[in-house]
């Protein structure tokens, strides 16, 4: 494990010469010992692996950082969640959650779900992007919230989640499934409804990350 919670909104990443850091830009705290800085430009095959990513608007400005020592990583005061990948599922969240991440971690972009320009209007309106970015390999990752993230354990049944309380998932060898519903009535149209007309349904088998606020970056 390359990275150490030092609070709910900190954490130390240990780096070495086998093992550097993948980081959001502007997200660097403080560090000791010889290491260095690079912003990785961009976002093709190479560290990072960002597959398609300008395309779609699913990225951020990333920093590598090599050498050996420790640094300390933050982000606007966010909460930030250390998950540690087995080199099974991916993590899949948004770009904009991932604080840091094991350079050895290959990320790649998907599209979010598969109902055709409703459910395009629908991710638009809910600020749920419709492309989503996949962690996958061995090591760890370190996710940002509003509040904290806490785990959803899902064992075959199905839940719904607010889209903008929604951090990430990892399914277990990839069963699980996401997709975006919508509920608009009239009530809703006129400022009368519950205020959760859009819902992400995941069903399956594996771990949901949800955060403990309705708040967008």
């Amino acid at each position: 494990m390359s990275f150490e919670t030092i609070n709910s909104k900190v954490v130390r990443a240990h780096v070495s010469a086998s093992t550097p850091v993948l980081a959001r830009r502007g997200a660097m705290l403080g560090y000791s010992g010889q290491v260095t800085f690079r912003p990785v430009h961009g976002q093709g095959r190479g560290i990072g692996g960002m597959v398609g990513a300008a395309m779609s608007g699913e990225s951020n400005a990333m920093m590598a950082t090599e050498g050996t020592g420790q640094v300390l990583y933050g982000y606007k005061g966010l909460h930030v969640t250390v998950l540690e990948l087995d080199g099974g599922a991916p993590l899949v969240c948004e770009a904009d959650r991932l604080l840091a991440h094991d350079a050895n971690l290959q990320t790649s972009v998907q599209f979010l779900g598969s109902g055709g320009m409703k459910q395009a209007i629908s991710g638009a309106m809910t600020g749920q992007g419709l492309f989503t970015t996949n962690v996958h390999g061995r090591g760890s990752v370190a996710v940002l919230s509003h509040g904290g993230a806490f785990p959803l354990q899902l064992n075959g049944q199905q839940v719904g989640v607010d889209p903008q309380a929604y951090v990430g998932h990892v399914g277990h060898v990839g069963q699980l499934s996401v997709d975006l519903a919508a509920k608009v009535g009239f009530r809703d149209v006129v400022g009368r409804g519950s205020g959760e007309a859009f819902q992400l349904r995941i069903s399956g088998h594996g771990t949901v990350y949800v955060q403990a606020s309705e708040q967008k970056f």
